[in-house]
């Protein structure tokens, strides 16, 4: 396998890393890229732009990332109240009064980013032509009774998420969401990122498609079983899992071209590798001369954890702040006060404040797993060897 891009010197090991990946778990095309103090310090791509074709993935490649679309739709209602435009312990009826509904009326907008909100399905699954349409989706997810009583426990909010959010920042700002991204983050920070697929820019994107799930014996990677009942939920069209996942039905095809630019910023953003990790490293301070994203009380609120515990939705246990997915001490991820998103079935995103890392990996060949992919895994371990070495 021929990986094209650099490595700084010592950081060797998440080369060989990511050369494993082809080699031993079946990986088809991906990119990984990694800043360390605002620096980037691996920018890597190898194998073909389509899972299943055979043009080379380019330097500029880009992939749908799914939810980890998440992560970076997540800093805007972090920006938004870094600029005195939103609060967060409102009620989100503040900003968007048709939201009362249904007894949603004292919903905060802090329990609507910490997926405590309890709308993670709909009673009418919308097809995708309403599921891209901001005013039809917004008004089901307004008018849509809480499964739970808000505030008292969490569950991800797999799809609904995205207009949840698109929602609540089209009234506060006047804009939409992909278009607050590109005009605030993405364009300033000279991102090759979207919420929202411009039609100039869709020669550049993969196709996504299912990949064979290998993993090595002795590879060290973290293999999880999932447990019966979660096996189960999944197969269960009555059950919150299975309805969170289904709420856009019938299922979307990721590849298609409408799909692709739909503003939903729970699972259609489009990203390079390296335009991932700028961001996150932009999260924590400058990059390259541009001005950093968040202040340092605005990390702090990045980083600190709104819902733990057992998730309604997916079953297990998971960690989230406002918005972002926070991972815990088990984890081979870097650190407990690290902060992002991953995407269904491979991409990841996120940041390590307390190690100055920002990291950024995106792939065309999709597995089941949720929020461990090995491979994702296996660079990410690669990372924190070289941290730990203090590179």
């Amino acid at each position: 396998m021929d990986v094209q891009g650099t490595v700084a010197a010592g950081w060797e090991p998440v080369r060989d890393a990511f050369l494993r990946n082809f080699e031993q778990r079946g990986e088809r095309g991906a990119a990984v890229a990694v800043h360390h103090d605002g620096v980037r310090v691996v920018d890597l791509w190898a194998g073909t732009r389509d899972v299943d074709g055979e043009t080379p993935w380019a330097e500029d490649t880009a992939q749908v990332v799914r939810s980890a679309t998440k992560g970076v739709a997540a800093a805007v209602p972090l920006l938004l109240h870094q600029r005195g435009l939103l609060d967060l312990d409102a009620p989100v009826a503040a900003y968007w009064p048709e939201f009362k509904a249904a007894g949603k009326d004292g919903v905060t907008v802090r329990q609507l980013l910490a997926h405590r909100a309890g709308v993670p399905v709909l009673d009418r699954p919308l097809t995708l032509a309403e599921a891209v349409d901001l005013e039809t989706a917004t008004r089901a997810i307004a008018a849509q009774a809480p499964v739970w009583e808000p505030g008292t426990a969490h569950g991800y909010h797999a799809h609904t998420f995205s207009w949840l959010l698109s929602g609540l920042v089209h009234r506060v700002t006047g804009r939409t969401i992909g278009h607050w991204v590109g005009e605030e983050i993405t364009g300033p920070l000279g991102l090759d990122l979207w919420i929202g697929l411009p039609g100039t820019e869709a020669h550049r994107v993969g196709r996504l498609g299912p990949v064979e799930e290998i993993e090595p014996p002795g590879s060290g990677a973290l293999r999880l079983r999932p447990k019966r009942s979660v096996t189960e939920a999944y197969k269960d069209p009555d059950s919150l899992t299975r309805r969170a996942f289904g709420v856009i039905d019938p299922k979307p095809d990721e590849n298609d071209p409408v799909y692709r630019a739909a503003e939903l910023p729970g699972s259609a953003g489009v990203a390079t590798a390296r335009a991932l990790s700028r961001f996150y490293a932009a999260t924590l301070g400058p990059v390259d001369g541009a001005a950093r994203l968040f202040t340092p009380d605005t990390l702090t609120l990045a980083r600190t954890e709104e819902s733990a515990g057992a998730d309604k939705v997916l079953l297990v246990g998971t960690r989230f702040g406002l918005g972002h997915m926070l991972h815990g001490p088990a984890s081979p991820l870097l650190g407990p006060s690290s902060y992002g998103h991953p995407g269904r079935g491979g991409s990841l995103g996120f940041a390590d404040p307390d190690a100055g890392i920002a990291f950024g990996y995106v792939t065309n060949g999709m597995r089941r797993t949720v929020t461990a992919d090995p491979r994702a895994q296996a660079l990410v371990k690669a990372v924190g060897s070289v941290v730990r070495g203090a590179v």
